[in-house]
């Protein structure tokens, strides 16, 4: 194959294969009667192995070095290469989990303000940070144990018990009283059916949104007076020794 057919074949410039041929990286052995480099089958080969190499992070010069070693472990590197290309795929994978979790927020609740969505989204990418991998792993396994309808369904339900919340202190309700409770129990259902009873994450999100509302955050519409309130209606059901995002 001429260079051209190469490039259009792999989605390499012409350029590119050009500076791995000046570099010695990349040579073809056999030109046509017109002097235009023709790659074949060994040609091809190493140019996968460069490609993958590139992919693990080397430099040129570093896989020039290791491509002239005679022992060269083309299938280890080949393995290597699939292993990130499987965990680039997962973490692809849940980007998008993450981002139809969004939208599906979002069509629960259409009229939300640009600042909200963007704390909606900055709560999203810190999830990571927030979780120790062990905690991580629980709350895929609980996503898969909810399905999707059930990830739906409590997705949906946040907003409107916020809003709930919401009316009932600018109301003036005592955070004791029987209606207060009762809010209090579904918050306290829905951070289960999230984090499947884990107390160690249950922790962890408390701990989050109380320093997000002391700093003047306003993640998924509550502050520091609605967290506060909360937290006080959970105390009072506390009595059943049972926890939730505020204990």
């Amino acid at each position: 194959m001429r260079v051209g057919e190469v490039a259009k074949r792999t989605g390499l410039s012409v350029r590119t294969l050009h500076h791995y041929d000046e570099l010695g990286l990349l040579t073809p052995t056999r030109r046509t009667a017109a002097g235009h480099r023709l790659y074949g089958a060994r040609e091809i080969r190493r140019l996968q192995q460069i490609r993958s190499l590139q992919q693990l992070g080397f430099s040129l010069d570093e896989i020039g070095r290791m491509l002239d070693r005679r022992d060269f472990p083309l299938r280890k590197v080949i393995a290597a290469h699939a292993v990130k290309v499987r965990e680039q795929i997962r973490l692809q994978t849940e980007l998008c989990e993450r981002l139809e979790s969004l939208e599906r927020w979002l069509d629960g609740r259409r009229d939300i303000p640009v600042e909200q969505f963007m704390q909606t989204m900055e709560a999203l990418t810190m999830t990571e940070a927030m979780f120790t991998p062990e905690q991580m792993r629980k709350l895929e396994q609980r996503r898969a144990e909810l399905g999707e309808a059930g990830m739906r369904e409590a997705e949906q339900a946040w907003p409107a018990l916020i809003a709930e919340v919401r009316a009932e202190m600018e109301k003036g309700t005592d955070p004791a009283s029987a209606r207060a409770q009762a809010l209090a129990r579904r918050w306290r259902d829905l951070v289960r059916a999230f984090t499947g009873g884990d107390a160690g994450i249950a922790s962890t999100l408390n701990r989050h949104y109380s320093d997000a509302t002391a700093r003047g955050d306003t993640p998924f519409g509550m502050d520091a007076a609605m967290f506060a309130w909360i937290g006080k209606a959970m105390e009072a059901v506390r009595g059943a020794g049972e926890a939730g995002l505020t204990g």
